[in-house]
């Protein structure tokens, strides 16, 4: 299973954030795309589907920025890619042109097995696990914003 950029833009920014919130820090959607190498747009979309989603906390203004929900820290990887990636099925078997193969096939079965399987790994790690005593080479280079230092 492949995750999109999508969801893999989402959760590179959740571990930012959850390392930046560690030192009381807000960062800026920028930040994060040029940390992680995408458009400030990719990322921007990204975001606003966490902070939809309770994981992500935005605040404009001097001062502001993006920080880690209590909820976000908590959240596990298996949760937060459902979400991001919705519960499609791993191969469109009823498609436009359902496969001949559909009535005896146990193909569908085994992947759908197989992607609850995935995600029952992913469930057993928070986002705050993935950053906890982790150094993050990209962390370096966040910007403190201006009037959060010692938050």
């Amino acid at each position: 299973m492949q995750l999109t950029r999508f969801t893999d833009l989402g959760l590179r920014a959740l571990m930012l954030l959850a390392a930046a919130s560690d030192d009381g820090r807000r960062v800026t959607t920028r930040s994060i795309a040029t940390n992680v190498h995408a458009s400030e747009h990719h990322v921007a979309k990204a975001v606003t589907q966490l902070a939809e989603l309770g994981l992500v906390e935005s605040q404009r203004g001097r001062g502001g920025g993006l920080s880690l929900t209590a909820q976000g820290r908590t959240a596990t990887v298996g949760q937060v890619v459902r979400r991001l990636e919705g519960d499609a099925d791993v191969v469109d078997c009823v498609g436009t042109r359902p496969c001949p193969l559909l009535p005896a096939c146990r193909l569908r079965r085994a992947l759908a097995d197989a992607k609850e399987a995935f995600y029952r790994e992913l469930d057993g790690h928070t986002i705050g696990d993935l950053t906890d005593n982790a150094v993050l080479p990209l962390i370096s280079s966040l910007p403190l914003l201006p009037g959060t230092a010692g938050r």
